[in-house]
Parts: structure tokens; sequence; C-alpha cells
């Protein structure tokens, strides 16, 4: 890096609107969606997609709703050529959707790219030529007037060439390249004179499209330079403002939404952000960002998982684990505090109605995981930074053991400090693994060998009879009391073996029908201030209880 001043870089400027609007609107309309996966996700792969990945994602992009799909440069490779004849002559596209291609402005790629599309039903043919004044300097050497003419001649010569489609309904689609890195006042003069030339009407409006070809400032500039040139165009009304933002300053997300504020009526991007450089817009979050607060997309992700398996899989490319609303931890929290109220939330959420018509209120969850195919149990997951509620969570959702509040500090401690000492995440089996071992399969010093309680007639008091080993002896005890733990209770203090109290006892049902179990759970405190739970589970709801009273009493051995 410079060391300080910093000559070799300076701020990019800000757009004289001493008015701007953009500010106090919120987005209320969903924007033409149109992708370029095909086209400007493809030429970022390392290895490019051949037809047969092509398809298959063209046939997804379809599926999910796109209505305008930019396939490719179609003038610019035999492979992307035959892939827009296959389409056409295979009777692939769905009514209602247009193939997009991109062409430069000249005359050779523009008519070969229209005869790509010949027997289409609808096409848009996206003309570009760069018009910053770097891209005018560096790269062609011209003058204003003369990249203007690049952008007018083109149009001239996709009218020419138009009879090549006599049964196809085509919109013309005009970008001035590095738009973002453009005068506004003269990016706004050379698509006028696209216009002019075009023609276009309120039925057929053209689509200028302003790409942020490069990133170079803060996204509210953006959001400036597309209402300024919204608000000082001629013709408003015949032309649809389009946005292509890419990622360079990681705020491609938000300088789109500040656009569409600012007047944009059209989005171009790429699923998971895939494109040159750091990426394209991610229509995933765009569209889900709008989902969240309310707006449906009109693009269907209620598989999302899908949708990233086929992304991947056709692309080469991965979804990264914190990506928006499509990675692998995007719903898991590891921190207690986090899982904690994440659990308090899904119980009231039960408790008052899950349903669609109930407000989504669960905190640290801005949407319902289900809505895009993911699932609650993958929502908490346990490490060492995990805390009582997760754990808590993950016994309850997986393997339906409700556990007392005052319990969940026991054990998440306990799988915390396993997880610490693995330095690894604790899948659900294994906290499960734990629990067991810990609280249903400790023998030691006490383990209850069999038992028998009977209830005298005429009388409240229930006898227990019960064979027992302690620390390794074994021995028959017997004892009488209001109900078959105190009967125990009672059986164990005449040995002298009761050093502690009970101070907390609750059960509840696992499973439905003829496979239900009983859970227990009892705490005992011991006369020198040990406090621990046991758990018992049983088909019979007595021995459940017993084995809970057995669980805590060697836990606080």
């Amino acid at each position: 890096m410079q060391k300080k001043p910093i000559t070799k870089y300076k701020p990019w400027g800000k757009i004289d609107l001493p008015n701007r609007k953009w500010p106090d609107r919120t987005i209320e309309n969903v924007p033409h969606w149109c992708s370029v996966d095909l086209r400007d996700g493809n030429q970022a792969l390392p290895i490019p997609m051949g037809v047969v990945e092509k398809l298959e994602l063209f046939k997804l992009l379809c599926d999910i709703g796109f209505k305008e799909i930019e396939i490719g440069f179609p003038s610019a490779a035999q492979t992307e050529f035959d892939f827009a004849r296959k389409l056409i002559e295979g009777k692939i596209v769905p009514e209602g959707v247009a193939l997009q291609v991109l062409t430069q402005s000249r005359e050779h790629l523009i008519k070969r790219s229209l005869e790509s599309l010949q027997g289409a039903r609808k096409a848009i043919v996206h003309l570009y030529n760069s018009t910053s004044p770097l891209q005018r300097r560096v790269t062609f050497g011209m003058s204003k007037e003369e990249i203007k003419n690049i952008a007018v001649s083109g149009v001239r010569l996709v009218k020419k060439f138009l009879s090549e489609l006599p049964n196809t309904e085509v919109q013309l689609e005009y970008s001035p390249e590095s738009f973002s890195d453009t005068e506004v006042d003269y990016a706004l003069e050379v698509c006028e004179a696209v216009m002019s030339e075009w023609e276009p009407t309120e039925q057929n409006r053209i689509i200028l499209n302003l790409p942020a070809t490069v990133e170079l400032f803060t996204p509210n500039v953006h959001a400036d330079q597309i209402e300024w040139f919204c608000e000082n165009m001629q013709e408003r009304n015949k032309a649809v403002i389009s946005l292509h933002t890419h990622n360079d300053r990681g705020t491609g997300t938000a300088a789109t939404e500040l656009g569409l504020l600012a007047g944009a009526d059209r989005v171009e991007g790429t699923l998971f952000g895939n494109g040159e450089r750091t990426g394209n817009l991610d229509i995933v979050t765009v569209a889900l960002n709008m989902y969240a607060q309310g707006l449906h997309p009109n693009l269907n992700f209620k598989n999302l998982d899908h949708i990233r398996e086929i992304y991947e899989r056709t692309t080469g490319m991965n979804v990264h684990e914190r990506h928006p609303y499509g990675g692998d931890l995007v719903f898991t929290a590891f921190s207690g505090s986090h899982q904690d109220a994440i659990k308090k939330g899904m119980d009231l959420r039960e408790k008052e109605g899950d349903s669609d018509q109930t407000l989504w209120q669960v905190p640290y969850l801005s949407i319902d995981p289900r809505d895009i195919g993911r699932n609650y149990e993958e929502i908490i997951r346990i490490n060492s930074q995990s805390g009582k509620g997760g754990v808590a969570f993950i016994l309850s959702r997986e393997f339906g053991l409700d556990l007392p509040k005052a319990m969940h500090p026991e054990i998440g401690m306990l799988i915390n400090a396993k997880a610490d000492s693995e330095s690894r995440e604790l899948p659900a089996e294994d906290i499960h693994s734990i629990f067991k071992a810990e609280y249903l399969e400790k023998n030691n010093p006490l383990e209850l060998i069999s038992y028998d309680t009977t209830k005298n007639s005429g009388q409240e008091e229930i006898c227990c009879l019960a064979k027992i080993k302690i620390n390794g002896v074994n021995k028959d005890l017997s004892g009488k009391g209001n109900g078959p733990i105190n009967a125990f209770v009672q059986a164990m203090e005449k040995e002298g073996l009761k050093d502690f109290k009970l101070t907390d006892y609750r059960q509840h049902s696992i499973g439905e029908g003829s496979a239900t179990e009983s859970a227990a759970y009892v705490q005992l405190q011991t006369k020198v201030g040990r406090v621990a739970y046991g758990c018992g589970i049983d088909s019979s709801i007595e021995k459940s209880g017993l084995l809970a009273l057995v669980s805590a009493f060697n836990r606080t051995r």
C-alpha cells in the first residue's frame, strides 16, 4: 500500500443532484429480471460451460421464472451460435421467454447475431459499446462524437438486418458500457441518439441498460447517476431503464436496490453472483430481500438447495457457506445467546400458531427457512461457542427430549466441553450419544436391577420392592410412600443411601401410538450442596421416573 498521502487514487466525485428523491422511497414494484448466467456468468468461468451444461442451466432459469435470458454471444464463437440454434430449433424455449443475445456494434457481428435468432418468438438484441473517458482515450483513441457514432451506426445496422427475423418480436437493448465511469450527461446524449435512431414506442420500449461495469464508488452515487439519468432524459415513457451492477467494492446488491429506488425498471444479474472479477449482481439475494419485506419477486426459489446444486454442477463454482440465503451456514447459529433466542422464537411461534398467516418473528432469522426449502434441523449447530439453548433445541427437535429449563446449563456445559476438547462441530447424533452416556447409561455407583410396586386394598400408600446394586454389592430394598418414586426414596433411606432431597420432577411422552415412551427428569440436591438432573426413558411411566432418580443419584456422586 502507498504511504500517506495517497496520490495513486482519488475520489470519484459526486453527481449534482440537490433534490434527489430516492432516499425517501421504498421498493414497491418488482423489476423485470434478466439472467445473464449463460453469457456474462459463463464468460467468467475458468472452464466455460458446454452445450449440455448451458441447456440444463437454461431450463433451470425458466423453471425459476425468468422471462428474459441472455443466452450468449453467438457472433463470437460457434458453440454460442449452436446453442442458440439448439434452443430455437429444439423448441426448448417456453412461451413468453425472450432470448437475449449480446453483440458489438460491428456489421458482421450484428448480422451473425440476428441469424442465430431466426425462428425465435421473442428476442432482445443487446448492442453495446464503451463510452467512458478512460476507454475513449486508452482503448479506442476516439472523440465523444466518434464513440456516439459507433452506437448509432450499430442501431442502424440492427434495423437493416431485421428482415432476418420476420416472425420474431424484437426488442432493442443498448448499453453504454462502463456507464459507471462515464459522464452522465454524455451517457444520456449517446442513449438519446440511439433512441432517436431506433424510434421506440410505448408499446415496444427500448431497454437502456446502464452498467456499473466496474464498481467505482458508494451505492448512493450509483443511485444519483440513475435518478439524474431518469429525470433528465426525454421520452422516459419509451424506455426501460435497466441495471447491471458488478461487485468490485462488495456493494453490488446495495447499488442495485438503491438504483431501483432511483427509478430503474429492470435488473440484470446471475444466480449467486457469478461473474467477472468479484462477480455480477446476485439476483437470488436481491429477490429474496424483497420477499423478506413482503414483496413477492415473481421468481421461484422455494427449493434453493436444488437450484444451488444445479448451479454448482453446471458452472463448477461453489456457493460460500456464508452466502446470503444459499450458504450452508446462513440459517445456523453457533452463539449461545443466538441459539437461545431462536429456540424461544420457534417455541412461541408453535404456541401461537405456525402458519403462513402468522407474521414471521423469530430472532436472528429474517425469513422462514422452510420457504426456500431449508429445514429447522439445520438452523442450530453446536460447537464450543454454543449455549445451553442450542443444545436443548437439538435434543428437542431431533429426539423429542423436552428438557426442563433448569437442566439446560448442565447439558450445555457437557456438550460445549466435548466440542472444545475435540475442536470440532458436534452433529446431532453425537450430542444425543453424549446425552445418553451421561444421563441414561451411568450405572455406578447405583444400578436398578428390578422393582415391583403394589398398592394394598383400602390404603393410599404404595409398597416398593427393588433389587439394586450399590458399589458392586447386590441389595434388596423395600419401602412405602405416596407414589413409586417416594416409596423408592423411602427404601433408600432405610438402607442409609438417602443423602439428598428431590427438588424437581417432571415427565413427558416421546412419540405417538404404540411406540410412545415416557421421559422423566429428576433433580436432586445432596447434603453437601451438589445439584444435578437425571433422566430416565422407558415405556413404563413408573420405571422412567425411577430410572431418572437413579440417574440423578449417580450424577451427584
